[in-house]
């Protein structure tokens, strides 16, 4: 078990269902998913550029990618309905813990000129993204064999009914949200 889903399980549940009042333990907020995505918008013109995100993406969710498609043609960006785009991922439960442990503990304090994260980036739905310049803040990554420097939008799925809810959750589960 990992050390965020033992800290849910064990101090945040309940602190959560006392401040925000719920009587039942089925409606405290809980994560529900995480999607990570990596656009590969040079794969328009070399096919190898994918394979490279594919493989660092890989390593950093611990299962295996799927490679997304274009809906649409767009000629100004000589890209074809059905090119191969970008890769994502989403991860749930036991992997979905271990990457958010990584990603609070490891890698955002990694980040260059990081303050925390903004409060302003929920969806109204109990949802929160945010996005990484680079892929090199996780470790699991080799400097050596990166051939191009990417970043990734990571999106964290909750239960949450709403904004005010999810932020108690991020913020039980340690995450450095400002303010």
């Amino acid at each position: 078990m990992s050390a965020t889903k033992k800290l849910y399980e064990t101090k945040v549940k309940k602190a959560i269902q006392a401040d925000l009042g719920y009587k039942n333990v089925m409606q405290v907020p809980k994560l529900d998913k995480v999607v990570i995505n990596m656009c590969v918008s040079e794969a328009t013109q070399d096919s190898k550029k994918i394979q490279a995100a594919y493989d660092d993406l890989m390593l950093i969710a611990g299962q295996k990618p799927v490679i997304t498609k274009a809906k649409g043609s767009i000629a100004s960006f000589k890209l074809r309905e059905g090119m191969n785009i970008g890769v994502k991922v989403t991860l749930r439960k036991d992997r979905m813990y271990e990457f958010i442990d990584r990603l609070v503990n490891i890698a955002l304090p990694r980040v260059r000129d990081f303050r925390g994260l903004s409060k302003k980036s929920f969806d109204r739905k109990g949802n929160y993204s945010l996005g990484l310049k680079e892929q090199l803040v996780f470790p699991e990554i080799n400097y050596d064999k990166v051939d191009k420097v990417r970043g990734m939008d990571i999106t964290i799925c909750s239960t949450a009914r709403n904004d005010a809810d999810a932020l108690a959750l991020l913020k039980a589960l340690n995450f450095p949200i400002q303010g």
